[in-house]
């Protein structure tokens, strides 16, 4: 199976961006990550490729997949034949937002301390 090429827009710090990279963390798979808080310019970038401006949004192989959480990314790589399923669990969740307490330690600018794992 062949390295699919993958362009993750992504937030710094989000519970759905951190699912996304947990997928690609558990398969080892390389990606180009544009974080769209960091550079507005990606932002614009990820709004006109997907038509849309929910994140995160991932282009795999010339395919935009809006709006998409981890858990969503793997389904999707799977039924393509781009991944061959493992059971290996994912480093953080692949299906949620970031918590409360992350969001407050986010505001606090305690961001070196946030955990997204649960």
């Amino acid at each position: 199976m062949s390295q699919p090429t993958i362009t993750a827009y992504l937030k710094t710090y989000c519970g759905w961006s951190e699912g996304v990279r947990a997928i690609f963390r558990k398969y080892g798979l390389d990606y180009e990550e544009k974080d769209i808080i960091k550079n507005p310019a990606f932002r614009w970038e990820m709004e006109q490729k997907s038509g849309q401006p929910l994140s995160p949004c991932v282009e795999i192989n010339g395919t935009m997949l809006p709006d998409i959480s981890g858990e969503e990314i793997e389904r999707w790589m799977i039924a393509n034949a781009l991944l061959t399923p493992n059971n290996a669990a994912p480093d953080a969740p692949i299906d949620r937002a970031c918590s409360d307490a992350q969001h407050a330690a986010m505001a606090a600018g305690q961001i070196g301390k946030i955990s997204f794992v649960s």
